[in-house]
């Protein structure tokens, strides 16, 4: 990331932009690929991969476990993964999760499978993350876990089951309350083919929130070869024994989420944005932002063009399109808007509702306030810190926008949270005198932010 200060000055649209973006790929894929090409029996190629704090805390926590990684040296999202020989993860070790939900949530899973007890810690504000609904399956499975401070969270020590296979036999059967985050259920379908007669799972909660990021880990689960038998009005899930192995090339897709601030900027400045490799099909939440922005007055527009030209891609690789979002400078409200199967785009989609024409309640996303920090108490702080109005709802946010000329510059604080961080960018765009705490929070999804931020002002 270019050098900045801190707090960082937001810079101001001074123009309609005319500008394509290209994104990062994807830190949800990324991180699934990751942790399934740990478990295969020969190496597998990564093209694209995010090379950021998550993914980097993901490969360091991989090769704890003795995982082995070679980074092609004339491209670093090129990395090619080998699993360990025995098929046996290195046990005795630390893992050091940062601040990352699919770090601390997906890699104890894969510790059920060391040869010995594995300890996990993480940055301060990873202590009041919950975790306690995965651990729980795991301790199902036959895991012990030993806290060394509040219960439920880190840190904590894993010490797998007594058994020649890691496991003990027969095939079992999970219950656990997913209502905090999809992230518990995802961390525990990525290990259920290397169970002993597979794994059932079932959730018992009410709700279930950021579906999209569960049929995203069956999805490539399928992709690896694993059967897997979905129920998702009843919220149980089958996972059958048997290997586990990506395609030894794999192409991964941009982050859409991470598009929504550079897309959503030109609802805000006015003019156009384009992101290229912007797959017709996908699995990934963001998926859902052209209709969302569209609904806020947003002019959408397709260009239909191959997945990557000049990479070599897999054969199956999808058909991909450069989507290019226009916009006037007016965004409408949303009135009273589902956002729960889209909830990690919902702090951009708030900062295009602070500055709408009319009020918006984003609902269906009280898991945010499990995430990186409060995000809805977050959001309400900072869109009053700004002068315009929101409170928080039991399940998520209202936002009672007021004419942009009555909004004032401030230092909006950025809790650790990447999307905060962006949050604000977008906020900058059309408020003069806004500055940025720690915007190098965003390097956690997105390397260099403030260089691809200021070069779509350019």
């Amino acid at each position: 990331m270019s050098e900045f200060q801190n707090p960082w000055p937001a810079p101001l649209a001074t123009r309609p932009l005319s500008a394509t973006v290209t994104i990062p790929g994807s830190k949800s894929l990324s991180n699934r690929y990751l942790i399934l090409a740990a478990m295969g029996q020969h190496p597998v190629t990564l093209v694209g991969l995010l090379r950021s704090r998550d993914t980097d805390l993901m490969m360091g926590a991989l090769r704890s476990l003795g995982v082995e990684f070679q980074v092609d040296p004339d491209d670093e999202t090129t990395v090619r993964v080998t699993p360990p020989s025995s098929g046996r993860f290195t046990g005795d070790v630390d893992v050091y999760c940062g601040l990352a939900g699919t770090v601390m949530r997906f890699v104890p899973g894969l510790a059920m499978f060391a040869d010995g007890p594995v300890r996990f810690d993480g940055d301060a504000q990873a202590y009041a993350r919950p975790m306690k609904p995965v651990l729980d399956g795991l301790e199902q499975l036959g895991a012990h876990i030993e806290y060394h401070g509040e219960p439920g969270r880190l840190p904590f020590t894993l010490t797998p089951p007594v058994a020649s296979d890691g496991m003990h036999a027969p095939a079992h059967t999970v219950s656990i309350d997913a209502s905090g985050s999809s992230q518990f259920i995802s961390g525990l379908l990525l290990i259920g083919a290397r169970l002993p007669g597979g794994l059932e799972l079932q959730h018992t909660g009410d709700h279930l929130p950021s579906l999209p990021h569960i049929r995203m880990t069956v999805a490539d689960l399928q992709s690896a070869g694993v059967a897997v038998d979905v129920d998702e009005e009843h919220h149980r899930w089958r996972v059958h024994p048997g290997s586990v192995q990506l395609p030894d090339r794999v192409m991964v897709e941009p982050d859409l989420s991470n598009a929504a601030p550079f897309l959503g900027a030109a609802l805000i400045a006015g003019g156009t944005v384009s992101v290229p490799y912007w797959p017709r099909e996908t699995t990934q939440p963001g998926g859902l932002l052209p209709g969302i922005l569209q609904a806020m007055g947003a002019r959408i527009e397709w260009n239909d063009g191959p997945w990557s030209e000049g990479v070599a891609a897999a054969e199956d690789a999808p058909v991909a399109a450069t989507l290019t979002v226009s916009g006037n400078g007016v965004i409408h409200g949303l009135g009273r808007f589902d956002m729960s199967a889209a909830g990690e785009i919902a702090p951009s989609i708030a900062a295009l509702a602070a500055l709408a024409d009319a009020p918006t309640q984003l609902v269906g996303i009280a898991h945010l306030r499990g995430h990186e920090t409060n995000r809805l108490a977050a959001l309400v702080t900072e869109i009053r810190r700004i002068g315009a109005e929101a409170e928080e709802l039991a399940d998520g946010i209202e936002i009672r926008p007021v004419p942009r000329e009555q909004l004032h510059g401030a230092v909006m604080e950025t809790y650790a949270d990447h999307r905060m961080a962006t949050f604000a960018a977008m906020i900058g765009l059309t408020v003069p005198d806004i500055a940025v705490v720690d915007v190098a929070t965003t390097r956690k999804t997105i390397p260099d932010f403030v260089g691809l931020w200021s070069a779509m002002l350019d």
